[in-house]
């Protein structure tokens, strides 16, 4: 039996949302699993994810494969427990960098 660590679909239309768990490679996306290891929540601002790292941990150590979504998010758990900044979806559009900038030049010839 082969397992992967992944994201299933849950919510309603447009109002979507997922859990990680880990599935045989056989069943569908989302159908049957084994076990529920966290939920990702794309639309919820901040933290939108929530991850069992040791039983995450575990099914890779028996030989889970683990999605680049699934991944992803491990790497963001990572980075926001060692205190970095997680910068890694916030995209800046160049107006308001230019506003920004203004707004920091406008704050520095004033104090």
């Amino acid at each position: 039996m082969s397992v992967k660590v992944r994201l299933t679909r849950v919510g309603a239309n447009r109002d979507l949302s997922f859990r990680v768990v880990a599935a045989d490679t056989r069943f569908p996306r989302d159908g049957r699993f084994i076990e529920n290891l966290g939920w990702y929540d794309p639309q919820m601002p901040g933290k939108n994810f929530e991850l069992k790292l040791e039983r995450i941990a575990y099914w890779k150590s028996v030989g889970a494969q683990v999605s680049p979504v699934v991944d992803s998010l491990l790497k963001r758990q990572k980075r926001a427990e060692n205190g970095q900044n997680d910068r890694t979806h916030q995209k800046i559009s160049k107006g308001k960098k230019a506003k920004l900038a203004k707004a920091a030049k406008a704050a520095a010839a004033a104090g």
